[in-house]
């Protein structure tokens, strides 16, 4: 009983730290003071376990040049050195530190060595791991191939956990706090540089960091917030300056109500299934309605409207989904009419798709991307 007593509070333990925001954790700098991470709030965040007797040291001179290069637009690179691979950090910080100055010429800070796995592993780290686990390395790579047989013939499920591998992991944080990606020992610092430029983007970023969101919170977007989503919305290249699109924007709860009532009764399966079934819309509290012409044009005008709406939506801090099921199924009942009857569609046009719109109670993680079709032709 004892055993499981303490198994459960270090459990709840690790849940009380991965349950709170990474600027309410604090960490100790080289000299032993306490370090609030919200004195790094807005900024970007490159955070790293290093090791002085490693392979993969000589990464300080790449690290140390991505932080002249961007400390000035906001990058920070937060070194803690790590002693639990092969014990490659031995000696004291203060030791570590006059290496690392001296053959290195680092000015990024240091900060107190700390475990990053295991019982006595620092918040941050179990923070950071709980947000971005272990992808694998890239087996295309020689080095890649190397660490995973090493690994492997330690511990044949390795890959499975989320805990750090080796030195020199990374964690990439946004300006507002979001772990956006984890680097292997063994990626190319070139795709590192290329992510962090798009984090100090504030543009760039907002692309990057945009989902689709399927839960949400009970809380209607303001009115003043959905107007300017909007007007970035109609603000989106048209050809010909057409503008051929028609929006309408749902605030009506019960409106939405009324057709779920509808949807529910064609649907008692797929809503039995769901057991957070509020509403058609992936529970949104608010959408987005577009139409363009009933005979066709204007798709394209469409869609640049819809990514224009849901970008701004996502630096609103909202989440967004563009749906088409619903649109179908409002297309087709006639049971539902009412509710495209609300929706007072000119003459002409039909709906072309909904984006449900709210405050997200979830945030997933990106989904890998085929960069392989993508050629440049020189």
């Amino acid at each position: 009983m004892k055993r499981l007593f303490f198994g459960l509070m270090a459990m709840m333990s690790v849940m009380g730290v991965t349950a709170q925001g990474i600027y309410d954790i604090t960490v100790k700098d080289d000299l032993g003071r306490d370090v609030p991470m919200a004195d790094y709030k807005g900024k970007v965040l490159l955070i790293v376990n290093t090791a002085t007797r490693c392979g993969f040291t000589p990464q300080y001179d790449e690290l140390e040049a991505l932080y002249e290069k961007y400390h000035v637009d906001g990058l920070e690179i937060l070194d803690f050195p790590c002693n639990q691979f092969g014990e490659q950090a031995p000696g004291t910080i203060e030791e570590i530190h006059q290496f690392c100055t001296a053959n290195f010429n680092i000015q990024f800070p240091q900060f107190d060595k700390i475990d990053v796995n295991g019982a006595g592993e620092s918040p941050l780290f179990t923070y950071l791991k709980a947000r971005q686990g272990f992808r694998g390395f890239d087996l295309n790579d020689q080095t890649g191939k190397f660490m995973d047989e090493m690994l492997r013939k330690r511990d044949a499920d390795y890959d499975k956990k989320s805990d750090i591998k080796w030195n020199f992991t990374k964690f990439l944080v946004s300006r507002d706090g979001r772990v956006v990606k984890r680097y292997e020992p063994t990626d190319k610092m070139a795709d590192i540089d290329a992510d962090i430029n798009i984090e100090l983007n504030p543009t760039l970023s907002t692309i990057m960091a945009r989902r689709s969101v399927r839960k949400y919170l009970d809380k209607p977007v303001e009115h003043e917030k959905l107007e300017v989503i909007v007007r970035a919305g109609i603000n989106a290249p048209s050809g010909m300056n057409r503008q051929p699109w028609i929006v309408r924007v749902v605030e009506n709860p019960q409106l939405i109500a009324d057709v779920t009532e509808v949807y529910k009764r064609y649907n008692p399966e797929q809503v039995k299934r769901d057991k957070d079934f509020k509403n058609m819309f992936r529970n949104a509290p608010n959408l987005i309605c577009v139409c363009t012409p009933a005979e066709g044009g204007g798709e394209l005008d469409a869609g640049l409207l819809g990514e224009n709406m849901m970008l701004a939506a996502q630096s609103m801090g909202l989440g967004t989904v563009c749906l088409a099921g619903p649109v179908r199924f409002l297309n087709a009942n006639a049971d539902a009419k009412f509710f495209l009857d609300r929706l007072d569609i000119p003459e002409g046009y039909k709906l072309n798709y909904i984006i449900a719109i709210g405050y997200p109670d979830e945030y997933p993680d990106a989904k890998p991307r085929d960069a392989s079709k993508v050629k440049y032709i020189n």
